[in-house]
């Protein structure tokens, strides 16, 4: 089966479109900063981090801060932010790795149909799921696998799962500190002590795995096995990973941007959950839910305490059922809302207008790069042509990515010849350049808008606008995440892996990967703009007027218009 190719960094952004289906999931606990006062600086440069600033010291004591408050997905974002300014910092890296594996493992155990793998696999087929992740590992992933190292990462995730309450409360009820410790002695001398060179070495090293767990705790083979299973593929690069029955439609959804559910963003704050998006048109929407509403109770359960995996499964359901609400306004004032989930499409293109009549300066914003992209780009386009567009601004601030095919297809819509983006895999199948066509292609001035957190599919359109001198890029350095992953299918649980399996490169053969496109013009600001801090996903909602990127975008476009 061909696999569906994501340039997404679904583990990094903080806003992401997956988070749409129910509830916005901040998978590393990543919430948008308070309002500041911005400053304008318009100059070629780059920003600082706060993070190197401060220290490494610094860095290193906040970590352990997070890490004894249990709060693993902001340590993962915390440790993931100043990686980026010491990206050769191994205590750093040692750091983020371990404090991901207890973030995973909490979100697989908060997920039902990984639950529910649990149970229904024997030793026998969680031993062939383990075979056939390997295999394609060995057949997909860019890099050469290094069997050793991804034996002793899933062994390691056991180690942090014989620690963790939700694996001790399944599996280890009535097993004493003494069994689990030597559980942990044993295991470890067997995976030092063993040749690890090929994957026939890899299954015998788990299945002597699962006769120790058994021999020391009774664990059933299912649970040990599946912490392989996650250890291996979690620990190829930052963007693989395992994904459960229930995140792989996820992800299919993302990609078709559609889903079932309410129609909401939010994020959980300890207090609640507090509504930092409403899709236009949504169910909730409808109900009158707002951004800064709060929803303190579903279906008669408080959401104080609340990770944002358990408000998930809160808030989803199947289509045509309702979600008895609680919601606390602004105002102070509870409402009760009975909100049905409702079949919700994604918008990839919002936020269409005029920004400057006087100059023609059309601008939309698109969110993400999903199936429908190019469709929705060229009703839009249409629309601002009629407007009497002269010129055009993209936002593609806080995008973090999506089809690698639909980031083709917009670019296209702009480069009338050329190659796009290439990509290089281990495997000859994953080299291929993607080329323009000089079919729809508009050659009205054009601007880009990005940001820190425009990633992957984001990064190819931005860079061969750059590269092929289409257009001016303002803002500040994106993410640089140049990597492509695969999406493949597993035969049994209705699961799936994502694998990287290839680097993608500029029109000009530049890496994009730790590096980023560079803008343009360089907008320096105190804070992000208020309007991407908290949105109304709806093309009607008014703009915040102190966005001084969106500012320096329109100069830009402007003097593009005075050169023609």
């Amino acid at each position: 089966m061909q696999p569906s190719l994501l340039v997404r960094d679904s583990i990094r952004i903080a806003v992401s479109r997956l988070a749409l289906l129910a509830v916005t999931v901040f998978p590393l606990g990543l919430v948008p900063a308070p309002a500041m006062a911005q400053v304008r600086i318009v100059e070629p440069g780059t920003t600082s981090s706060p993070a190197a600033e401060a220290g490494l010291e610094a860095v290193y004591q906040q970590g352990r801060q997070l890490e004894e408050a249990q709060q693993w997905g902001e340590a993962v974002s915390h440790y993931e932010d100043a990686l980026k300014q010491n990206p050769q910092d191994r205590q750093l890296r040692r750091r983020h790795d371990a404090a991901k594996m207890h973030y995973d493992l909490g979100r697989r155990y908060n997920d039902r149909s990984f639950r529910q793998t649990l149970t229904a696999l024997d030793q026998r087929q969680v031993l062939d799921l383990y075979d056939e992740v390997l295999l394609k590992i060995d057949t997909h992933h860019v890099d050469e696998p290094n069997w050793r190292r991804l034996v002793a990462r899933g062994a390691e995730c056991l180690s942090v799962a014989l620690d963790e309450k939700p694996f001790r409360d399944r599996h280890l009820a009535g097993v004493s500190d003494a069994q689990i410790a030597a559980l942990r002695r044993d295991l470890q001398q067997s995976v030092a002590g063993r040749v690890i060179r090929t994957r026939r070495d890899a299954r015998h090293a788990v299945v002597t795995a699962t006769q120790l767990a058994r021999h020391h705790a009774g664990l059933p083979a299912a649970a040990v096995v599946m912490e392989f299973v996650s250890g291996a593929v979690g620990g190829l690069d930052t963007y693989s990973a395992y994904l459960t029955g229930d995140q792989l439609r996820d992800v299919y959804s993302q990609i078709d941007g559609n889903f079932v559910g309410l129609g909401i963003e939010l994020k959980s704050d300890g207090e609640g959950l507090l509504i930092m998006g409403v899709i236009g048109g949504s169910p909730a929407s409808q109900a009158g839910i707002v951004v800064g509403d709060r929803i303190t109770s579903v279906d008669g359960q408080s959401t104080q305490g609340l990770s944002t995996d358990e408000a998930a499964n809160l808030l989803q359901g199947p289509e045509g059922s309702s979600a008895r609400l609680v919601v606390l306004g602004a105002d102070g004032v509870n409402r009760l809302l009975n909100v049905e989930r409702k079949h919700v499409d994604v918008p990839s293109v919002d936020d269409i207008q005029i920004v400057d009549e006087q100059h023609g300066v059309g601008y939309l914003r698109l969110v993400g790069f999903q199936r429908t992209t190019s469709r929705d780009l060229d009703r839009a386009l249409l629309q601002l042509h009629r407007q009497g567009m002269r010129s055009l601004i993209i936002d593609l601030r806080g995008n973090p990515g999506g089809l690698l095919t639909a980031s083709v297809e917009v670019a296209d819509r702009f480069v009338n010849r050329g190659t796009i983006v290439s990509t290089r895999g281990r495997s000859k199948q994953e080299d291929y350049d993607y080329s323009a066509r000089q079919v729809s292609t508009w050659r009205v001035p054009l601007v880009v808008l990005i940001d820190e957190n425009s990633a992957s599919a984001s990064e190819i359109f931005a860079a061969a606008i750059r590269d092929h001198r289409r257009g001016t890029i303002v803002g500040h350095r994106s993410y640089g995440k140049g990597s492509v992953q695969g999406i493949f299918p597993l035969s049994a649980t209705g699961a799936g892996l994502r694998l990287t399996t290839a680097k993608f490169y500029s029109p000009t053969g530049k890496p994009i990967s730790n590096i980023g496109v560079s803008p343009d013009v360089v907008v320096r600001e105190a804070a992000r703009p208020v309007m991407q801090q908290a949105t109304q996903v709806d093309p009607t909602a008014p703009r915040v007027a102190s966005d001084v990127v969106l500012d320096a975008g329109i100069e830009a476009a402007q003097q593009l218009i005075a050169k023609r």
